[in-house]
């Protein structure tokens, strides 16, 4: 297993589905794991568990859609680690609902969540990750980027418009030795589809730990390559043929 001690890595909804098993992926190979998510009692538990291995994981508790948070967030993550290698912006959510019946306050909460957040670490990550000289951005993004189905507009335009902002983050960073990578993740046996669609087919959908062993694996690439972008699914996806 390749060790990654030394870098500091922030991964985005990280409290529970595929954000936890990101976070112990990567706590597993000796790196500094921020989990930064809204939900407090969650955090607590994730780094509960991963201290008791002795994983060098923390918690932070933040709204990921308020920039005066995630600016502050980033400086004070610096000021105590002193450099930001890894961001993961993984946190997402959905409104099912057609068009018509999708509420503005839901599509707000969808783009915002989905599409602004990782602008926002994004957009205060490059400087830091600039000045010391190199660092990856991956953006988790889904098959909800390539194809359409109904009653999910809003989940499609954030994520057909994170693919489209981490191609052009990738642009914008690689002469200063920042790679960016958009994972397309196929359905998962996370909370977020089976709290909504409990009768969905299990055979249908992937652990969570095989994306983020992809995760882990755009990370193991030599310095002069990137990967801008990679998808991984079950072998019965069924939102692709």
């Amino acid at each position: 297993m390749e060790s990654f001690k030394g870098k500091v890595m922030l991964v985005t909804g990280g409290a529970r589905g595929l954000g936890e098993a990101i976070c112990a992926n990567l706590a597993e190979t000796g790196a500094t794991v921020i989990a930064a998510d809204i939900r407090a009692d969650l955090l607590q538990t994730l780094e509960a568990g991963q201290r008791s291995l002795g994983r060098d994981l923390s918690s932070l508790t933040l709204d990921i859609c308020d920039e005066k948070q995630v600016e502050k967030a980033l400086r004070d993550l610096v000021a105590r680690h002193g450099r930001l290698d890894v961001l993961v912006n993984n946190a997402g959510t959905d409104r099912t609902a057609s068009v018509e019946e999708l509420e503005v306050a839901d599509w707000d909460k969808v783009i915002a969540t989905n599409l602004r957040a990782p602008f926002l670490f994004s957009k205060f990550a490059f400087p830091i990750m600039r000045e010391q000289g190199g660092g990856t951005i991956i953006n988790i993004a889904s098959t909800a980027a390539k194809r359409a189905w109904a009653n999910a507009a809003a989940y499609h335009a954030s994520k057909w418009g994170l693919l489209g902002f981490s191609h052009s983050l990738q642009v914008e960073g690689r002469k200063s030795g920042i790679k960016v990578t958009a994972v397309v993740a196929g359905g998962m046996r996370t909370p977020f589809l089976l709290d909504r669609f409990p009768e969905i087919d299990l055979n249908n959908l992937q652990d969570p730990k095989n994306v983020a062993a992809t995760v882990r694996f755009v990370l193991t690439q030599p310095a002069e390559t990137v990967v801008p972008e990679i998808m991984v699914l079950p072998m019965l996806e069924t939102s692709w043929p």
